[in-house]
């Protein structure tokens, strides 16, 4: 209670706030008075059917969890409080089952829930108490009381605001008391909203009652139903559905529609299916218990991936024969597919029709979804007969050695072996093909021989090799036959020179003296001797 000063000592009491009434709410509304006995009616008193068991009423706590406060035995004339909180000593029940609140107050303003048990039935009927008044006593003049929400002042409009104001004057002492009430529609937006009454005066400042914040009951006008486990959802996983609805306070007990088949879960807003399996993928369901229509559903996806390759583990075949791979694939959605080969990433899988020594290796297939993936794999081996592709020989990079090169082919990797001693530099084996090189120094001409053998056979080849003092007379010899055909060319030279020279004198006396061209017979004579001598 607070006191106006200068108005001697008026209090003003924010004893009733509001009187609230919901459009469309199904929850029936009683108006009770600050500190009287509230009634609260049992289905308007037809509360007692045939083979009536017993009649409990209970009520929706500040936190929105239920509460019990007594239970009536039809054959007994007592009830017996259930209630440990403050209203252990406030509440009974009537003759006609209606439940009675003492000493009522703004606490009082919540849901309150009748429930009949028979023989043949269970019924509940819920009950919304309000109350609202606001007073300034013993005031002179009288004082104004002023309503606002959220520290908006309220008009009076008549319809969703109904402001009723009375005025009354002590015949004694002549000082005036004013009394308001309001009548206010709420809507769900009011569920948060602050009502306050000020009192105004011309002798002092204005004053303020504490704000109210009061329940706001509607109906549930939406359902949701959300899948709260991990995405994506693989076989062998556990799914909770929860379903939730925006009434005030909000329903706690739903239907769940299991892919067909009704389930009902009281005082809980989950389902949880467990071990899901490809087959558990469908369309799931929630509703309000009392109204199948207001339901939402949830398309519920359970990934899955089989995968199937053939062949697997180790593999051997021969060279040129041919490889089938085969990968069967069933996914719950589109699959991606990648082929490594070594480790090394392929752009597709190689056509194994006819195979060589470059296919073997480890191919690993891996195929995946979101959230899953396969991986398997096959160890190609191509087995073949060693064959030998060349065989060559070179100087040493000091003149003083010859180095043989043996190249070829063969799986599993062919050993070697040389008909001559000598160093072996150095072996490579790749993809099937290896390289064998021998070093040596041949004291004379030798005809050396390569031979390659694996388990399956074995393949050889020749080659010539010059000792170094062949090769040196060798060189000697070819100095002279060169030298011979030097000569021979410039002696062939000088002939024809003098050819030239002869020709061209006698081309020229004759133009002196005008002899034939031809020249004499004595002439054409010494030019054939000439001529046979330079053939010789």
């Amino acid at each position: 209670m607070t006191t106006l000063p200068g108005i001697n000592k008026g209090p003003c009491t924010l004893k009733d706030v509001l009187v609230l009434y919901f459009p469309g709410s199904c929850v029936e509304t009683v108006i009770g008075l600050y500190g009287e006995t509230i009634e609260v009616p049992c289905n308007n008193g037809t509360n007692k059917p045939n083979g009536l068991i017993f009649t409990k009423w209970k009520y929706v706590k500040d936190d929105g969890s239920p509460g019990d406060l007594l239970v009536k035995q039809a054959q007994k004339d007592e009830a017996t409080v259930s209630a440990t909180d403050g209203y252990k000593s406030r509440v009974s029940i009537a003759a006609n089952s209606s439940l009675l609140i003492a000493r009522g107050s703004l606490a009082d303003q919540r849901v309150f829930t009748c429930m009949v048990v028979s023989l043949t039935n269970l019924e509940e009927y819920s009950v919304e108490v309000k109350l609202g008044e606001c007073v300034v006593e013993n005031a002179n003049p009288p004082a104004d009381l002023i309503w606002k929400k959220n520290n908006q002042p309220l008009v009076d409009d008549g319809k969703t605001i109904i402001i009723t104001s009375t005025i009354t004057k002590d015949k004694i002492t002549g000082l005036s008391s004013t009394s308001s009430r309001l009548q206010y529609t709420a809507r769900k937006e009011d569920v948060e909203s602050q009502f306050t009454c000020t009192a105004k005066h011309e002798m002092g400042p204005d004053q303020v009652s504490e704000p109210e914040t009061f329940p706001i009951h509607y109906p549930t006008e939406n359902v949701s139903l959300r899948v709260v486990s991990q995405s994506p959802i693989r076989e062998g996983d556990d799914v909770t559905l929860k379903c939730q609805a925006d009434g005030n306070p909000p329903p706690t007990s739903f239907n769940f529609n299991i892919k067909g088949k009704k389930v009902t879960v009281m005082d809980n807003d989950v389902y949880t299916l467990t071990g899901v399996t490809r087959a558990d993928t469908g369309i799931y369901k929630c509703s309000l218990l009392d109204n199948d229509v207001m339901e939402s559903t949830q398309f519920v996806t359970v990934s899955f991936l089989d995968v199937s390759l053939t062949p697997t583990g180790k593999v051997l075949k021969k060279l040129g024969e041919n490889l089938m791979v085969s990968l069967d694939k069933n996914a719950s959605s589109e699959a991606k597919v990648t082929w490594t080969k070594d480790n090394r990433k392929l752009d597709k899988l190689p056509n194994f029709s006819k195979l060589t020594y470059s296919d073997a290796g480890l191919y690993v297939c891996d195929v995946s979804i979101e959230g899953i993936k396969r991986s398997l794999s096959f160890e190609l081996t191509v087995e073949g007969t060693p064959k030998i592709t060349s065989l060559t020989k070179h100087r040493s990079n000091d003149g003083k050695h010859k180095v043989l090169t043996c190249e070829a082919e063969g799986s599993p990797k062919p050993d070697v072996q040389w008909s001559v001693n000598g160093t072996n530099d150095e072996m490579s084996y790749v993809n099937g093909k290896a390289t064998y090189k021998l070093t040596v120094v041949p004291s004379k001409n030798l005809t050396v021989s390569c031979l390659v053998t694996n388990k399956l056979g074995e393949d050889t080849k020749e080659i010539s090799v010059f000792s170094r003092k062949y090769q040196t007379h060798g060189a000697e010899q070819a100095k002279v036959i060169v030298g011979i055909v030097v000569g021979l060319l410039v002696v062939a030279a000088l002939v024809g020179l003098t050819y030239w020279i002869y020709i061209k004198k006698t081309r020229q006396g004759s133009w002196k003296t005008g002899e034939k061209e031809a020249g004499t017979s004595e002439e054409s004579k010494k030019l054939e001797e000439n001529n046979h001598k330079a053939d010789v």
